[in-house]
């Protein structure tokens, strides 16, 4: 595997987490109605789609370099 497939692997990764832990925050809000539970599933939320724009920068950015 070459590092830009590693690379987009891992991207792809984060993205599935961070959407996880935002579910998990926001869902945690709404039974406990914590503050905390409530930034940080806004934060993974905002951070996931950091993590897409900046997946999809990646992907412009070396299109013409093979994944093998």
């Amino acid at each position: 595997m070459s590092l830009k497939g590693l690379h987009v692997f891992f991207i792809a990764v984060c993205i599935l987490l961070t959407l996880g832990v935002g579910v998990w925050g926001i869902r945690d809000w709404r039974e406990t109605a914590s503050s905390s539970s409530l930034y940080i599933g806004i934060g993974s939320f905002v951070g996931c789609g950091v993590l897409g724009v900046y997946g999809l920068w990646f992907l412009k950015k070396l299109r013409n370099v093979g994944y093998v």
